[in-house]
This record gives structure tokens, sequence and C-alpha cells, in this order.
């Protein structure tokens, strides 16, 4: 039982990471960054501020109508 005023654990829920990290590709040194939200957009290796999402692995497809 949980005591009053108590948030409920979400350890088993899925997406419970509070911020997930995201890889990025640094423009100009090619450097993977794992940047997490709330971080400053920045190439750890030569200080760059251009990054670029990497790309999934996985297709997606739509379907149009």
């Amino acid at each position: 039982m949980n005591a009053p005023g108590a948030q409920p654990s979400r350890a088993g829920a899925p997406g419970a990471q509070a911020n997930p990290a995201v890889e990025y590709l640094c423009a100009d040194c090619a450097a993977s960054n794992e940047i997490r939200a709330r971080e400053p957009i920045r190439c750890r290796e030569c200080g760059c501020r251009v990054m670029y999402k990497k790309r999934i692995k996985r297709s997606v497809q739509f379907e149009a109508r």
C-alpha cells in the first residue's frame, strides 16, 4: 500500500525512461553523440553546434488513401 501523496511506481511500464537519449551526428567531425532533452546541442569532440539526427534502421511505410 502506498503512503498518501506518494507517486505510483512505473518501473515495468513501457517508455518509463524520463529522458531517453537520441543519437546525433556532428556535421563537422562526424562523431556520434547521445543528447538528452534539455542538454545543449553541441558536439562533445569538436564543439560544433550543427548536428544531424541519425536515421532509423526499421522501414517506415505509409498507406495512401
